[in-house]
């Protein structure tokens, strides 16, 4: 029982890491998703691709 009490807190903290950074990664694959359609959206508009209309200088 004694192994309990001293593991069960860091499992918790553990637990507690792993579910917001799961949090976090799933809210940013979901905000690539819709920067992606956005993107692709405009492009669909504009029907020229964004990266050709205001291309970046060669360093």
């Amino acid at each position: 029982m004694e192994y309990v009490a001293v593991l069960l807190p860091s499992l918790v903290v553990g637990l507690l890491f792993w579910f917001a950074m799961k949090s976090i990664f799933n809210a940013d694959k979901s905000e690539r998703k819709a920067e992606a359609r956005a993107q692709a959206e405009a492009e669909s508009r504009s029907g020229v691709p964004l990266n050709e209309q205001n291309p970046e200088p060669d360093k």
